[in-house]
């Protein structure tokens, strides 16, 4: 005999919580228009003085004005988890200081021109909990 799965819900989390879940993780993935397709690549970030610094494997040029940025922690199994989105302007990284900093501190996938530091100004953030339904 088996057992029905779980009912299962979303609950939007506040800007504070989703903030702090994006702090305490560190991969994610990169969305953004190219070539008038949408395009998602994985990345690493770090989250520094109200910024969202990303390393991903795209070339700079590449990159549009605005991006969209989204980690998540979805546990299948269990059915808990939850997802953060953030949205805005960003910026490639230029500055040869700070690009190196950065180079140190977040792994990457490549080396070379498609390993590009983003500089994320969110506007948007938002945020899911996923849990079981009070059954």
């Amino acid at each position: 005999m088996s057992t029905p799965p779980p009912l299962l819900r979303m609950v939007e989390l506040s800007g504070a919580e989703a903030l702090w879940l994006l702090e305490g993780s560190s991969l994610g993935r990169l969305v953004y228009a190219h070539r008038d397709a949408t395009t998602v690549r994985p990345a690493r970030h770090v989250w520094e003085y109200g910024r969202l610094v990303v390393r991903t494997p795209v070339p700079a040029q590449s990159v549009a004005a605005t991006a969209t940025y989204q980690v998540d922690e979805i546990r299948a199994v269990h059915g808990t988890g939850w997802t953060v989105t953030v949205h805005g302007p960003g910026e490639v990284i230029t500055d040869p200081d700070e690009a190196a900093h950065h180079h140190r501190t977040l792994a990457g996938w490549t080396h070379g021109p498609h390993d590009t530091l983003l500089r994320l100004h969110p506007k948007t953030v938002t945020g899911f909990r996923l849990s079981r339904a009070a059954g």
